[in-house]
C-alpha cells in the first residue's frame, strides 16, 4: 500500500482501531497510524494533506 491507496488504507485503519471516530483523528496521528500498518510501503516525505484528507474521508465512508 502507498499514500494514494485510500480506501486500502482506510480499511485497514478501521479494522486495527475499531474503536476510533476518524473526524476526531488529527494528521500528525493519522499519518503515524498509516506508517505502521503491515504492508505500507512508502515513507512521510511523500504524504500531504490532501492524501491525509482522502485517507480520513475514506475511513469516513467506509464506517458508514
Amino acid at each position: 500500500m502507498n499514500w494514494t491507496d485510500s480506501l486500502d488504507v482506510a480499511i485497514a485503519l478501521s479494522e486495527a482501531h475499531p474503536n476510533v471516530d476518524p473526524t476526531r483523528i488529527n494528521f500528525v496521528d493519522l499519518m503515524k497510524w498509516v506508517m505502521a500498518l503491515p504492508g505500507f510501503a512508502e515513507d512521510e516525505r511523500h504524504c500531504g494533506e490532501k492524501k491525509l484528507e482522502a485517507i480520513q474521508q475514506a475511513w469516513i465512508d467506509e464506517l458508514e
